[in-house]
């Protein structure tokens, strides 16, 4: 991949993860109190099983790195009060949908919902069973800290029916953790996958973070040899996007000691070559998994998404989302609860859905909402299929072909014809920037970018 790094820096500039299309940005203020999204979960079919996500907004220390939509707690009351209004959004949702919904992929993430007391888990998993058809086999998934794990939390997940813990180590050097405000040293995260596996979660997924301050080659594959020791199934590998002007607490980090660009692909390449060394397969452009992982299963069978949390064997037809600022998707769009607390809880003591921001699909977006992710997951695309599909002209796409021309030249990409290509596997750092030539709603050379760089 070094053969790419003084192309790559030069092209790299502000474009989305693209975890959705259009991105977040592009929502709009819904005006109807909730009742397109309504009507969307109205028409959900009772065939097709739907993925559900809870959002827990709390955790009780900030992180400076952060981009998640989080607020500080030292107190319990504030998470149980909320876990109260998810219990009316649950049931208000299921109200909605009219009939017991199937359910195949259930995510908590946050915040940290590690800090829901073991025996409100419980109770809200009930809750979730109560309206739902929560299938034998649905993945049950939680994001947590590992600071936070004790015996009893991972006996309640066990009993609760979870599968996956994701553990958001980001980094095994104490000098990086402490410039962005977060204690945790290795025995912490060693004693939370050990607590996890005794009880019984045995796929264990570990988020890591390059672009830190401090930060370097050494000390991410440092990182990566404690992480691996570990023996995690998947590892997501993740830039940090420095967004202060979105994120204010970004202004607390030590500026002069991040990474330069150069420095940062450095790193990218250091870890995700460790990780390879040491029987990590790549998955799109920042996971790593086993061979026998689902995530490999469905890379090699073409089913492999991408959704809000990352990449996913989740084939859902609808994800719902509950919880402050979550996000769902259904056939009709994209709709996002309330960001606040405050208005996401006026809406569900109301007695409305909390939706506020939605985006609905037109025919063009759905179109390259397929290409995007197709690009996104597997570094590759046939035109030719897309044009078919959607009955288009066989000139739909000639801007984006001219435009792609150029990464021919630099050989970042290679065209088996005119309308199909594949982008080189060994520049992941260019998918997203490869990606964004099908995206018609980016602004680019904006002077306040919406986006972190591609690196």
């Amino acid at each position: 991949m070094d053969q790419f790094k003084e192309t790559i820096l030069k092209l790299d500039r502000a474009v989305p993860r693209y975890t959705s299309y259009p991105t977040a940005p592009h929502f709009q203020k819904n005006e109807d109190g909730g009742r397109q999204y309504q009507n969307a979960l109205s028409h959900l079919s009772p065939k097709n099983p739907v993925s559900l996500y809870f959002h827990l907004p709390f955790c009780q220390k900030l992180c400076w790195y952060c981009g998640c939509n989080t607020k500080i707690t030292q107190r319990y009351a504030p998470i149980e009060d909320y876990l109260h209004l998810i219990y009316r959004e649950i049931d208000m949702v299921a109200d909605a949908i009219g009939f017991k919904s199937m359910v195949s992929h259930i995510h908590f993430g946050g915040g940290s919902p590690g800090l829901i007391h073991p025996k409100d888990f419980l109770k809200l998993m009930e809750r979730i069973r109560q309206r739902f058809d929560v299938l034998a086999e649905c993945e049950i998934a939680i994001e947590l800290d590992p600071r936070e794990v004790t015996h009893d939390l991972a006996q309640s997940y066990v009993q609760a029916g979870v599968k996956r813990a994701s553990l958001g180590c980001q980094s095994f050097d104490l000098k990086v953790l402490s410039s962005v405000n977060r204690q945790q040293t290795y025995a912490m995260s060693a004693n939370a996958v050990e607590q996890l596996r005794s009880a019984g979660v045995e796929k264990i997924s570990f988020d890591l973070i390059y672009g830190l301050p401090h930060q370097d080659a050494r000390s991410i594959e440092h990182s990566m040899r404690r992480a691996i020791g570990l023996k995690p199934d998947r590892v997501s590998f993740f830039g940090y996007a420095h967004v202060p002007w979105v994120k204010k607490h970004m202004r607390l980090i030590p500026e002069e000691f991040l990474p330069d660009n150069g420095s940062r692909y450095d790193q990218f390449l250091a870890g995700s070559e460790y990780l390879q060394q040491n029987g990590f397969i790549p998955v799109g452009i920042d996971h790593f998994a086993k061979s026998d992982d689902s995530l490999i299963k469905s890379l090699n069978n073409k089913t492999l998404r991408r959704n809000f949390q990352g990449y996913t064997d989740d084939t859902a037809s609808a994800l719902i989302g509950f919880g402050a600022s979550s996000i769902g998707e259904t056939a009709e769009g994209y709709f996002q609860n309330a960001p606040q607390t405050e208005l996401y809880k006026k809406d569900i003591l109301d007695g409305k859905l909390p939706n506020h921001k939605v985006f609905t699909f037109e025919q063009a977006d759905k179109i390259r909402k397929e290409i995007i992710s197709e690009l996104m997951c597997y570094g590759s695309i046939d035109l030719h299929e897309t044009i078919q599909k959607w009955d288009l002209d066989d000139n739909y796409f000639n801007l984006e072909i001219s435009a792609l021309s150029y990464f021919d030249e630099i050989e970042l990409i290679t065209f088996k014809d005119r309308l199909s290509f594949e982008i080189n596997q060994e520049a992941r750092l260019a998918w997203r920037i490869i990606a964004s030539i099908f995206d018609a709603y980016l602004v680019r050379n904006s002077v306040e970018p919406k986006h972190a760089q591609a690196v």
